[in-house]
């Protein structure tokens, strides 16, 4: 089966994961916090092994001494995109509704998670073009928070008195920007297949930027002393699955 097609598929469950979070608050569902919670820790640890135990490691094999300012660079921009660009972004369903009372500030927060939902599709598609047993591991990671990302947008948007309309083409829109970052890749692999390895290291950072400042925080922040073990149980997920995976798929 072509590569390119196998990519867009995972890309395109990871854009519906994102679009089913957004849904589940606009049909007014409350889903339930110890769960978001769970799902957070275990995507926090499991990305965070994964970027300290393969993607710094395999990033540096690839392009030497220029991964460290690429990992450096991904962190960064998340960092921008996420935390300047936006002054105010958590994880999980937006319960302050008194916060986000500015349509300006939903817009911000829209295109500050696009951007982070971009390099998530970025990440996804350098990591199977590179390794595709890696980049699948990536997918799982990515794939741990796109539900919750859904349930903060489409929660965003309807807390700034926003349009059912408009929360749901915001969740939409994210899920896009999933899809662009993958279709990115192949153009950008096109012109350089170095270039491929560049975005490697650039989504090693991403994904520590999500784990370390993204998630982790959302965690320490609750008051449930279940899910920092959770965190431990995401890096325990992480190895076991690497293993199957690399057993199932191959080097």
């Amino acid at each position: 089966m072509n590569i390119s097609f196998v990519i867009l598929l995972f890309g395109l469950v990871a854009a519906s994961a994102e679009i089913l979070g957004g849904s589940v608050v606009l049909m007014r569902r409350e889903w339930p916090q110890k769960a978001q919670e769970y799902l957070l820790a275990l995507g926090a640890g499991f990305i965070l092994a994964l970027v300290l135990l393969d993607l710094i490691p395999e990033s540096i094999a690839s392009i030497g001494a220029t991964a460290p300012l690429l990992i450096l660079l991904g962190f960064s921009m998340l960092h921008f995109a996420e935390h300047t660009v936006v002054g105010h972004l958590h994880f999980g369903e937006e319960v302050h509704s008194d916060v986000m009372v500015s349509k300006v500030a939903s817009y911000s927060a829209f295109w500050g998670l696009f951007i982070h939902a971009f390099f998530d599709g970025v990440s996804i598609s350098a990591g199977m073009q590179y390794n595709f047993p890696l980049g699948l591991m990536m997918f799982f990671a990515i794939l741990l928070h796109k539900f919750p990302e859904g349930l903060t947008i489409a929660s965003i948007m309807l807390a700034a008195d926003q349009p059912r309309r408009n929360a749901f083409w915001a969740t939409a829109g994210t899920g896009a920007g999933t899809m662009l970052g993958i279709v990115t890749m192949f153009f950008l692999k096109s012109v350089d297949v170095q270039i491929v390895g560049y975005a490697f290291a650039f989504s090693a950072g991403a994904g520590m930027y999500v784990g370390a400042s993204d998630l982790i925080p959302e965690i320490n922040r609750s008051q449930n002393r279940i899910a920092p073990i959770v965190v431990f149980a995401g890096m325990i997920l992480f190895y076991i699955s690497s293993l199957v995976v690399v057993k199932v798929v191959g080097k």
